[in-house]
């Protein structure tokens, strides 16, 4: 008989050979093109969730007793106080209070309160507000710039100017869009109100370029008084810097703080402003300061600004 062969048969492989394939040029941009798609959204997205972060972060700072950007010294509504410190929705500062969870100066608060937080002494159950570190800064607010809380055009704020790492700070000695030169921030609401209320007539001082000349005549006017709508207003002082052939140079002090007081008062007397430059408040200089520049007080610069004024 024959005999069997001991060779092993190889199996036939039903693997389907791989082509190789070559990419052309219009496939590889639309790769790169997906590829650079998805890079992006990343990056949005990124800078979505850092910007709802940050947007978090800031509301859950502690208020402090200091006021936020843009408001006024005074008294707040209580739940809006501890609102804006990280207790929660308005509604839930209000259900706070009810509960009797809330002091102001050692007795029980109730809803509907008002307070000024710049003054009084509020805890939350048994615990005072942590008071925030004060800031106290001087900035230089160039001209086009707007001193508002919000802008629905998307123009440029002068509390954009500064980090936002000092967190609520609001502005003390606005300037119109018109006017740039000197003006202080800060969370200190008693510094805010010493420097802002015309009792304590704090002087702010103005370099002024006018259409014209500015007689001697026209410096007694300003120092004397002439009426606007408010009623009665005055120049706290008039010196002559310089003139010229058709314009004049003036530093003009005031106290009483009104609404575009100085382009106000020269337009009364006949006298166009060119130029406005805020060069002080108070003891506190514009100095080497440039267009939005800003720096931090020192500890003199603060105690002058208290003692500043009547």
């Amino acid at each position: 008989m024959p005999k069997r062969s001991t060779k092993k048969v190889a199996k036939k492989s039903h693997k389907r050979p791989v082509k190789k394939t070559t990419r052309t040029a219009a496939t590889r941009t639309a790769v790169v093109r997906t590829k650079t798609v998805r890079e992006k959204t990343v990056q949005t997205t990124a800078v979505q969730t850092k910007t709802v972060r940050k947007k978090a972060t800031r509301k859950s700072s502690l208020f402090a007793g200091k006021l936020f950007e843009g408001e006024s010294p005074g008294e707040h509504r209580l739940q809006k106080i501890l609102a804006s410190a990280g207790f929660g929705s308005r509604r839930q500062c209000e259900e706070l209070i009810e509960q009797g969870r809330v002091e102001i100066d050692g007795t029980v608060a109730k809803l509907g309160s008002k307070v000024d937080p710049a003054r009084a002494e509020i805890k939350v159950d048994g615990e005072r507000l942590k008071s925030a570190k004060p800031v106290y800064l001087a900035l230089y607010k160039p001209k086009g710039v707007l001193c508002t809380d919000s802008d629905q055009q998307g123009r440029a704020r002068a509390i954009e100017l500064v980090p936002d790492s000092f967190g609520r700070l609001f502005l003390i000695g606005r300037l119109d869009k018109d006017s740039e030169g000197l003006i202080l921030l800060t969370n200190d609401g008693a510094l805010s109100e010493r420097l802002t209320h015309p009792k304590y007539g704090v002087p702010k001082v103005y370099r002024v370029q006018v259409a014209g000349e500015l007689t001697e005549e026209s410096v007694r006017q300003l120092c004397e008084g002439v009426h606007l709508a408010e009623g009665f207003a005055k120049a706290a002082n008039v010196v002559i810097k310089g003139r010229y052939k058709q314009s004049t140079i003036l530093d003009m002090t005031l106290t009483e703080g009104l609404n575009r007081e100085v382009r106000r008062l020269l337009a009364r007397i006949g006298h166009k402003v060119l130029t406005l430059i805020r060069i002080a408040v108070g003891p506190v200089k514009l100095g080497k300061l440039t267009p939005g520049e800003w720096r931090k007080l020192t500890q003199t610069e603060v105690a002058r600004l208290y003692a500043s004024g009547r």
